[in-house]
């Protein structure tokens, strides 16, 4: 294992479990908030901070790290990340979690996902895109699964995918269950997947399941239909 500088940009449910699970892994964890002092936000971390985990504004966060997570609300992240700005975010790693909802449920991105909007934004930048398709707490314990599942990773940089596959296993991911999609185009079909996940979340009566990619037992006759 590589122990790593990690930012993560969000305070909300998703950063929290992410944050708290790579820092018990031995990882150098800063939260990033637009309210780092704000006395409601500290006594909502206090668990995390009482463990050494520390809060930053989003400038310091990025600036602190060597992968900076983006698990801030998707309509806001391109944003948030232009006020840390482009020098700041040059040849970093950025691990892409959002995924963008309006008021009526629809999807911000339908046509263009967040991960290549960020990409666009920030040129050199190593936006991957993953773990968008399960639920925080999934994300943090595959194990609770009844049986395995896929992670899908999309992104340009082979080697900042390579080092978010580590930072995947840390989290208790075998190697065997995350999927190259591709390039970051590729992270649309991550981020549609969300009204699929609140369908099945729906019937099923939780948003704790994973899906798994099945292939067939002769590997198949290729892509041709």
């Amino acid at each position: 294992m590589t122990l790593m500088r990690i930012g993560i940009l969000g305070t909300g449910n998703v950063g929290r479990a992410l944050a708290s699970a790579w820092a018990r892994a031995g990882h150098d964890v800063v939260l990033g908030s637009r309210r780092p002092d704000a006395p409601e936000l500290l006594a909502e971390l206090k668990e995390l901070t009482a463990s050494g985990l520390r809060v930053d504004g989003p400038a310091g966060a990025a600036a602190h790290a060597e992968v900076l997570v983006n698990a801030t609300p998707g309509t806001a992240s391109v944003a948030l990340l232009r006020t840390i700005g482009a020098e700041v975010l040059a040849d970093r790693i950025i691990l892409d979690v959002g995924v963008g909802f309006l008021e009526d449920g629809s999807l911000s991105h339908p046509g263009v996902s967040l991960g290549e909007e960020i990409q666009q934004a920030f040129p050199e930048t190593r936006v991957v895109k993953t773990l968008c398709t399960i639920d925080r707490k999934v994300m943090i314990a595959p194990d609770s699964l009844e049986g395995p599942a896929t992670v899908f990773l999309s992104g340009e940089d082979a080697e900042a995918k390579k080092v978010v596959r580590g930072l995947i296993g840390d989290l208790g991911w075998a190697d065997d269950a995350l999927l190259d999609l591709g390039g970051i185009a590729t992270a649309r079909g991550q981020e549609n997947f969300a009204l699929l996940f609140i369908g099945i979340a729906g019937a099923t009566g939780t948003y704790e399941f994973g899906v798994r990619v099945v292939l067939p037992t002769s590997g198949g006759s290729g892509l041709d239909h």
